[in-house]
């Protein structure tokens, strides 16, 4: 007896083999029927013997594509209908549905063997891609997703691959980008001028340059690499004096897991993470004394940012070098990727000395993800591979739209039961970075069919990311919600954790503003969905200069110990006695009579006072780089357990961390010469430890038992375990980031949220 199976499968299933797939598995049920694609969805008709069709039924979600993720599966069962075989249908365009997009996926082992077999037609083809791998979400252009829509389009696919294209047993069958070297992309190198450089081969002309210790700019998936030998020390400092990032650390390709694991200490869940189909940038435990990978790639750190190849192009560009690669953003420091080949010959002509170009246009810029692990995987950038993934809401929401803040900016569509989180944007300090902003919101806009209902930001007026809420929210007559920082920090761990609270949520950061206009940072808060009490914090001082004191720690350190420890305090035997006398008394007053200097609780200004207090870092060339410094020496004595005293004061119901005692006895350590190392790690342990006693005090009031640990300075993995596991003995259940970010590039998350839960 026959049935007739009508199915509408929700997730991401386009642009991951699913109607290949469906086509083959009917084929071995020998079932007839139809599979396409719509705006919304995946719709397939089976029909057949009702047992096969129930067998069919049985193991389609258990065989998906690897890539493929399906959130909902309807099934309605009707009499047959007296198909006569299986097809693939032409998609169907529906104007208000939407469709969940893939991410770009990294190049899967069946296509990297073929490049690099000689005899192969696609051998050396940096284009070669299946339905299990290649460009996604930065060649589409529309919804559902066909060649047409991406582009793809303007490449005509040779009788060999369309034959591919059109053969249900090929694995290139319906593979939107299929190409080889005959119909698809081709490479040119170029040199800073944009003169062709005449080459039979432009990869390997590429490698001999980088070779040389040339810098080269890189056309990729979604933007450009700035490119050198990461073992030669001066072709490093070149690339730095040119792109005016001194400090800040590159990260590194290498050709093969054998040779990341020659320079870095690899754990088996940093290794998983490493040959992801994400293939994110991991920060991995450095083996300095074993790597020949030059110090200046990653100046005074102990971690290295490194990623394995994930397109055919970086496969072949490492083997032909034969030695790591820096590949950084192809960008002047603070500015969006470039993307287009004029663009980057325009914007990056004086730091790459030549171009490997490619004429398949990027219609979406995508940076690299960077990930870390302790415990579990945490995403700290959120782009690549990862992007436009949704995080699952365990609710229905609005159609709400987030700015984010202004550092590390990501916005956020909620719809249904989806968050939408961007790919990494950037810090909002450049008319380039907000024009991409604003562009990118149009094709999520787009691609997710949303209209919004509500605009959701930060209740800082200065953050172009807020004025840009603000006229947008004018111009549609939208509702704006403004959220406090920290607020939509712990809202972003809790969804990203998929808890609705109440939590302790203990929020470190460097800056956020907080509702009595002073700056927070370093914040104690019972929260949930709806809303937050401010019941911690640690104690408060003067912010002298503002920016000033955020670039130059040692006014930082200053402010703390003429605070808590008098306007005459001695600096006797201190590095900090070595800055000019003159400046030291502008300092002074305005810590004493705040001027330009507003009070601040930050837990990133404490870490940076430490820091400058002593002798790590001064003054900064990169965002936190004064905190991370501290923790790498740190890390130098992460077994110490001694821990300085600290003070807790309950002042009208509030938690205050007194933090006089502290830095009057680093003060005592540093003239007793304790090694800087042992200070480092003890103050870690003392800040460890005074988040537990806090939350302890918070719990015996409240009878909260979980934490959730956010905020930026939640990125020190040597703070983060040490809070984690004092935490976990004293019996709570601790909360910490996954796929949402941290750092300011979660907070859009939060927000959006907050504003859902706010307007019910």
């Amino acid at each position: 007896m026959g049935t007739r199976a009508r199915m509408s499968v929700r997730g991401v299933v386009q642009g991951v083999g699913f109607r290949p797939f469906v086509y083959r598995l009917a084929r071995e049920h020998k079932l007839t029927g139809w599979v396409r694609n719509t705006s919304g969805a995946v719709e397939i008709e089976v029909e057949g013997d009702k047992n096969a069709v129930t067998s069919f039924l049985k193991i389609f979600e258990a065989k998906a594509p690897p890539r493929a993720s399906i959130e909902t599966l309807d099934t309605t069962f009707y009499p047959t209908k007296g198909y006569t075989g299986f097809e693939i249908r032409d998609s169907l365009s529906q104007e208000s549905e939407y469709q969940l997009v893939s991410p770009d996926i990294a190049t899967c082992e069946d296509c990297r063997r073929e490049i690099l077999s000689p005899g192969d037609r696609r051998y050396r083809y940096p284009f070669t891609n299946c339905t299990n791998c290649g460009p996604r979400f930065t060649i589409i252009q529309g919804i559902p997703y066909d060649r047409a829509a991406t582009t793809m389009r303007a490449f005509v696919m040779c009788g060999e691959c369309q034959q591919e294209y059109e053969d249900p047993l090929d694995r290139r069958f319906h593979a939107q980008p299929n190409a080889c070297p005959i119909c698809g992309p081709r490479l040119e190198l170029v040199d800073s001028n944009g003169t062709v450089i005449a080459c039979d081969d432009p990869i390997a002309a590429t490698s001999e340059l980088l070779q040389q210790g040339k810098v080269v700019a890189v056309k990729g998936l979604g933007g450009f690499h700035l490119v050198c030998d990461a073992t030669s020390g001066p072709a490093v400092m070149r690339l730095r004096e040119r792109k005016g990032r001194h400090a800040k650390p590159f990260a590194v390709m290498m050709e093969s897991l054998e040779e990341i694991e020659q320079h870095c200490v690899v754990s088996r869940e940093e290794r998983e993470l490493l040959l992801s189909p994400e293939c994110p940038i991991v920060l991995l435990r450095w083996r300095h004394r074993a790597s020949r990978i030059s110090p200046a790639v990653a100046p005074n750190l102990c971690y290295l940012g490194a990623m394995l190849p994930y397109t055919p192009l970086h496969h072949i560009l490492l083997r032909d070098s034969g030695r790591p690669l820096v590949m950084t953003s192809g960008n002047i420091s603070g500015e969006p990727l470039a993307k287009d080949n004029e663009e980057a010959l325009a914007r990056l002509g004086d730091i790459a000395d030549y171009f490997l170009l490619h004429d398949r246009e990027i219609h979406v810029r995508c940076d690299d993800s960077v990930c870390m692990v302790v415990d579990t995987p945490q995403v700290l950038r959120h782009a690549r591979g990862y992007a436009p993934s949704p995080i699952s809401l365990h609710f229905k929401s609005k159609q709400i739209l987030a700015c984010g803040a202004e550092l590390k900016n990501t916005f956020c569509f909620t719809k249904e039961r989806h968050a939408f989180l961007s790919q990494h944007i950037g810090e909002m300090d450049n008319e380039g970075t907000i024009e991409h902003f604003a562009d990118t919101i149009a094709l999520y806009q787009h691609l997710f069919r949303v209209t919004p209902e509500l605009v959701a930001c930060d209740m800082h007026p200065d953050y172009a990311s807020t004025k840009y809420a603000h006229i947008l929210a004018k111009k549609q007559g939208l509702t704006l919600t403004a959220v406090q920082h920290h607020h939509a920090h712990v809202v972003a761990c809790l969804t990203d954790n998929g808890v609705e609270g109440p939590v302790i949520g203990v929020a470190f950061d460097g800056t956020g503003y907080g509702t009595d206009e002073t700056i927070w940072g370093g914040e104690f808060l019972i929260a949930d969905r709806y809303k937050f009490e401010r019941v911690g914090h640690l104690e408060q001082v003067p912010l002298p200069g503002g920016e000033a004191a955020i670039r130059r720690p040692y006014r930082m350190a200053l402010s703390y110990l003429y605070t808590l420890l008098g306007d005459d305090v001695s600096l006797d035997g201190l590095s900090l006695s070595k800055i000019d006398p003159a400046e030291r008394d502008v300092i002074r007053q305005q810590s004493r009579q705040r001027i330009n200097a507003p009070l601040t609780s930050s837990a990133g200004r404490l870490f940076d006072a430490v820091s400058a207090l002593i002798g790590v870092r001064d003054k900064i060339d990169y965002d936190a780089q004064a905190a991370i410094e501290l923790e790498m020496v740190a890390l130098g004595r992460s077994g110490e357990r001694g821990i300085y005293p600290i003070l807790l004061d309950r002042a009208n119901e509030m938690q205050v961390v007194r933090l006089g005692s502290l830095f009057a006895q680093i003060v005592k350590e540093i003239r007793d010469k304790v090694p800087a190392a042992i200070i480092a790690a003890r103050f870690h342990t003392t800040m460890a430890q005074a988040t537990a006693r806090v939350c302890t005090a918070i719990a015996g009031n409240r009878g909260l038992k979980r934490v959730a640990l956010t905020g930026g300075v939640f990125q020190n993995r040597l703070l983060l375990r040490l809070t984690t596991a004092i935490l976990r003995e004293e019996g709570f259940t601790v909360l910490t980031h996954n796929r949402v970010p941290c750092n300011d590039g979660g907070i859009s998350v939060g927000q959006a949220v907050i504003a859902n839960f706010k307007h019910q």
